[in-house]
């Protein structure tokens, strides 16, 4: 176990903290606030606590519990697994504290609601010594955030003019069927959602291997410190990020949040089957909800609209600040990626 260092665990803990705070909301945030009312929040942990045991215990035995998003990296030398890209391809990275620096940075951001991407500021630190990793990072992360606006517009044109528009919230009564129908739909998301985030944490560990650290300890560890970060993150319904999910019309309506999670799910999708590049998924959940937001003023106008802030006047001062957060976080990322580099070949 010499390999994982001090700076190998504290990165480790800051990323399930960050991840679990940040990154999960984009998947589980209309999940809470539109259960919040109806549902304890120990069952909700309990439905995707067990889905996230199963998708990593498949990830772990099945050889891969990055899902192949780590594939273009390479840290731990002495667990290689030999099915991967050979030493020659890829550039060891020895984990320093500068390493365990970008999660703590992305715990303070969340707290001040700023949408940072965890990608683009833990993976950016080590893609930043691989060639081309980083713009590939980029331009995939850019075009989810532009399919997800596009695919979203689309999609809630058409639901809000000919299928569904929730009105006040008097108008959307309890409906069991759509909630098993969210609660299956929500699941499948989430698993997704794990299939390309879970890099953010697992780059701090070793994930080859066949001696009893690997195999058994580190399993425990990673699912038993998640889920920790998981029933906290329920019980505080979302903590401060949630805030941007709950500006967003009608989010706490149990049909509008299903239609988002299938929606922002059939985009993840798409691009896990198109390679294994790590993205962004922030990018691609704030493009969704820009989409939605852009297609429902555009059929209804926002004199219709119920809100959970009633001082929100308009559409473009919302979208406009949340693309501004989202860049602010980016611009924090690259900074500190371009800057430890330099640091690093002081």
């Amino acid at each position: 176990m010499e390999f994982l260092t001090l700076w190998a665990f504290l990165g480790f803990l800051f990323a399930v903290y960050a991840v679990t705070a940040n990154d999960s909301i984009q998947t589980l945030g209309t999940f809470i606030s539109s259960n919040r009312d109806d549902v304890k929040w120990y069952w909700m942990f309990a439905y995707m606590g067990s889905i996230f045991a199963i998708t990593m215990l498949i990830g772990f035995f099945g050889g891969d519990p990055a899902f192949e998003r780590l594939d273009h990296l390479h840290f731990f030398p002495e667990t290689e697994n030999p099915d991967k890209l050979s030493d020659e391809l890829r550039p060891r990275i020895v984990i320093e504290w500068y390493h365990a620096l970008a999660p703590l940075v992305l715990i303070l951001l969340t707290r001040l609601k700023i949408p940072v991407s965890t990608t683009f500021l833990v993976l950016s630190i080590f893609a930043i010594s691989t060639d081309n990793l980083m713009e590939e990072m980029l331009e995939k992360s850019f075009l989810g955030y532009a399919v997800s606006f596009v695919f979203a517009f689309s999609a809630w044109y058409l639901i809000t003019k000919y299928i569904l528009y929730e009105g006040d919230k008097g108008d959307n009564k309890y409906n069991f069927s759509w909630r098993v129908f969210q609660w299956i739909t929500t699941g499948y998301l989430w698993a997704t959602w794990l299939n390309h985030d879970m890099a953010n944490i697992l780059v701090f560990l070793p994930r080859y291997g066949t001696d009893t650290a690997t195999t058994i300890f580190f399993p425990l560890l990673v699912i038993g410190a998640m889920l920790l970060g998981l029933g906290f993150m329920f019980y505080e319904r979302g903590g401060k990020i949630q805030e941007i999910v709950l500006s967003k019309t009608n989010t706490r309506y149990i049909r509008s949040a299903t239609l988002i999670d299938l929606v922002y799910c059939f985009v993840l999708v798409y691009f896990k089957e198109m390679n294994s590049i790590p993205m962004s998924t922030t990018f691609v959940f704030m493009g969704m909800l820009a989409g939605r937001e852009t297609a429902i003023w555009f059929v209804h106008g926002y004199g219709k609209l119920t809100y959970t802030d009633k001082k929100m006047k308009g559409i473009f001062p919302m979208l406009y600040s949340d693309f501004m957060r989202l860049m602010l976080g980016l611009a924090v990322s690259v900074t500190l990626a371009y800057g430890i580099l330099w640091y690093s070949n002081l």
